[in-house]
């Protein structure tokens, strides 16, 4: 098969590889030098849409409406885009050998692709149940969400099951947002998963407290402390129930499962340096290969402002490691100086009428405050999280645009708490910073 040979790869077709794309245009790139090698049919696009408005009974959002980077209300790049710039996009192709010392890569069907600079930019996979053996959790009907298929495929099913029971395994953020998805398509939504509270990576106990109960009140059942460990399927090899730990028997028209993801990096495994999951990165997201560099949910990387080393599954890490990655490759050939990644973390969601946002980081004591009253008409509330004296990490839900910059503002900056009643009074604290 015919080789072909580009300066630049990058190597994956989700959000990252969009808003490097980006990059290079913005710092200069010539016909030809650069291309996008993806599995995924489509140019890339923002994914958080998966989970949100395109499971939406109406309005849905559909391509080409969500393809990068409208998500952080940038241009849209459509697939002439690409081609207006001279940027290949190699779709429907799948890697399955990099040789890094070689810079080179093979796909599937046997063709090869050669580069100067590589970004690694595979993503997550899911976590799927048949990984651990779960019995009849192969069966239709059972679903995953990570690409467009998936979301095409439980679209599908949605109109097929109409008014069905629908059975959501796990209580991150998967399962709150296609929770709230279900429960908008009229299904009998009941949620299953092991933790004591929702989101336990994130959210305390008294955030958690508020979704859980709101979830109620909308008629999603709640299940905890207990887990899947059996499906059975009726005579079409369809689900028709969920065996749990503790005995009980749910009856499901649709399973969807979000028990997490794992960094997509088997391909450079004893290739690169690893550490924490992920491909151990500078603060330009080289890797110990000089010529490669990795990005989004796969990098390893020191987070200046905690002077430690993370790894960040979250599309806003995704879109600046990315653009950062760009500019310190561009920096290096220009002879420019290239700022350390200086990331505040950051996650948010949405479903139903609520939206929060999160900044900073999660440990140390904690002081919530507002109303966190499920049945409030309009409920907002926060939390605030403190280490060593200072206010390290604050959540937000129902807040503005300059009420979410203020608490993102305490996060960066750290102020010290010395009187936790004051931090009580919420956004009047983060106002004042």
């Amino acid at each position: 098969m015919a080789e072909k040979s580009f300066k630049y790869v990058i190597l994956g077709g989700g959000v990252a590889a969009g808003y490097a794309a980006r990059e290079f245009a913005k710092q200069g790139v010539q016909p030809g030098e650069l291309a996008i090698i993806s599995k995924e049919a489509v140019a890339p696009y923002e994914r958080p849409a998966l989970s949100k408005a395109y499971l939406f009974p109406e309005g849905a959002a559909r391509l080409p409406g969500f393809h990068v980077c409208v998500g952080s209300g940038g241009e849209r790049l459509l697939p002439e885009w690409y081609k207006e710039k001279g940027i290949e996009l190699i779709l429907s192709t799948e890697i399955v050998k990099a040789d890094l010392p070689a810079n080179t890569l093979v796909s599937a069907a046997g063709e090869t692709f050669k580069y100067q600079i590589l970004i690694i930019a595979t993503g997550s996979t899911v976590i799927k149940l048949t990984d651990f053996g779960v019995q009849g959790a192969d069966a239709k009907n059972i679903f995953y969400l990570r690409e467009i298929d998936d979301a095409d495929k439980l679209v599908e099913a949605i109109k097929a099951k109409k008014n069905g029971k629908a059975v959501i395994v796990g209580g991150g953020y998967i399962g709150l947002e296609l929770g709230a998805a279900l429960k908008i398509n009229n299904l009998d939504v009941s949620m299953v998963y092991p933790e004591p509270w929702c989101m336990p990576r994130l959210f305390t106990s008294g955030i958690a407290a508020f979704y859980e109960g709101y979830y109620a009140n909308k008629g999603i059942k709640i299940i905890k402390g207990t887990v899947a460990v059996g499906f059975t399927s009726d005579s079409n090899g369809e689900v028709k129930e969920v065996q749990l730990k503790d005995g009980r028997v749910l009856e499901a028209d649709i399973v969807v499962v979000g028990v997490g993801g794992r960094p997509l990096t088997a391909l450079f495994k004893g290739q690169v340096e690893e550490e924490m999951g992920g491909i151990k990165t500078d603060a330009f997201f080289k890797t110990s290969v000089p010529t490669v560099y990795a990005v989004g949910d796969v990098a390893t990387f020191p987070l200046k402002l905690y002077n430690e080393l993370r790894r960040v599954e979250h599309v806003d890490h995704a879109r600046k490691s990315a653009e950062q990655a760009v500019k310190a490759i561009k920096g290096l050939e220009k002879g420019q100086s290239v700022d350390e990644y200086d990331y505040l973390p950051y996650f948010y969601s949405r479903s139903f009428d609520l939206a929060w946002q999160f900044y900073g980081d999660n440990v140390g004591d904690t002081v919530l405050f507002g109303d966190n009253n499920p049945q409030s008409p309009k409920p907002k509330f926060g939390s605030y999280w403190i280490k060593d004296g200072k206010v390290v990490g604050a959540f937000l839900e129902g807040g503005s645009a300059e009420e979410n910059q203020a608490i993102a503002k305490v996060a960066k900056l750290q102020p010290k708490a010395e009187n936790l009643d004051a931090l009580t009074k919420g956004l009047a604290f983060a106002c004042k910073i």
